[in-house]
């Protein structure tokens, strides 16, 4: 699958609990189907179809590099693509994240690039749970219901001043599309196959706040 080129630094800056609480507002409003794959655009549902393709491809880049391969072994754990422990969801409340982004696409992107940690949060309102990020790039979007060890995120990017996140399916350079995994006692992931920028794949580090 061809992905877009596009580069962006990554830089994760925590911001007032005001931008999450903006988001969480903005998402509110837009009526939501429970059924991830009647929400999710066609380039969202083929990415998720190909998420071990992405972890293939973004690991193979990322060992063919000293640092690369050093970076995967310091936490196993984290980039071990199989390791999906089953119950046990994200619950709404407060949490720290960082982004790790793999195997990167364009002249001059490192195999691994790991993020500051910042502020995010899960919060429920009926049926809708939603998970916004804090920073200078923040995501945003909804949780579903997926297999016993997996929830599906659709959502969008937010960048720098941006008070409101986009629509999602507006723009397929800033949807984002991934799967939340357990994979340790208070302790996930978000894999986002083939993200619209930099990388082959983004994995969100998240815990406990």
């Amino acid at each position: 699958m061809s992905t877009l080129r596009r580069m962006l630094p990554l830089l994760v800056v925590p911001v007032f609990a005001g931008a999450l609480l903006a988001g969480s507002a903005a998402l509110a409003k837009d009526p939501i189907d429970t059924d991830w794959r009647k929400v999710a655009t066609r380039q969202d549902r083929e990415r998720l179809r190909e998420w071990r393709d992405a972890w293939m491809q973004a690991l193979t880049k990322v060992r063919a590099t000293p640092e690369g391969a050093a970076g995967l072994a310091a936490d196993p754990k984290l980039f071990d693509p199989d390791r999906s422990i089953e119950g046990a969801a994200l619950k709404p409340g407060a949490y720290r994240c960082r982004v790790v982004r793999l195997g990167g696409v364009g002249a001059g992107t490192r195999p691994l690039l790991s993020g500051a940690w910042a502020d995010c949060r899960v919060v429920e309102d009926g049926t809708t749970t939603r998970f916004m990020t804090s920073g200078e790039q923040r995501a945003s979007g909804n949780l579903f219901d997926g297999t016993d060890s997996r929830t599906v995120f659709l959502g969008t990017l937010a960048l720098g001043d941006e008070d409101r996140p986009m629509r999602y399916g507006r723009d397929g350079r800033r949807d984002m599309a991934g799967l939340v995994e357990r994979i340790g006692r208070a302790r996930w992931r978000l894999v986002l196959p083939f993200p619209g920028f930099q990388s082959t794949l983004d994995v969100m580090e998240i815990v406990g706040a």
